[in-house]
């Protein structure tokens, strides 16, 4: 059960948008839940998973039928999928900040290797 308190300290969390700003996280005031952005950020969220959803759909078709894929493919194949998995780690965090269980601080190595990428040994 849910003590008061604790909600209220909930609320009083900014939310985590979907997007960024010259690769800092973007937040939004909780006074403005519900209001333009806050639908619009729940708009790209829902599109954001929907997007990883058909994109997992097309890799597990491209890997499972048997065919060798070239490095290029496969390089492609797997640069989606990460952009894709960063995405919607990104949604997963802030609504699991906005129900309390996550850390109110954003983990920075999410957008590092959105700019940077995987290094070979990391």
């Amino acid at each position: 059960m849910v003590h008061e308190h604790e909600a209220a300290n909930r609320a009083a969390i900014p939310r985590l948008l979907p997007w960024s700003s010259d690769g800092k996280p973007c937040w939004l005031s909780p006074e403005s839940e519900g209001g333009f952005l806050s639908q619009l950020a729940d708009a790209v969220e829902a599109d954001l998973v929907r997007d990883a959803r058909e994109l997992l759909a097309e890799a597990h078709g491209l890997l499972g039928e048997g065919r060798e894929l070239a490095v290029h493919e496969l390089r492609f194949v797997a640069s989606r999928l990460a952009e894709s998995l960063a995405d919607v780690l990104r949604v997963a965090e802030s609504r699991g900040m906005r129900l309390g269980v996550g850390d109110p601080t954003v983990d920075d190595d999410l957008d590092e290797l959105g700019e940077e990428g995987l290094k070979a040994g990391e």
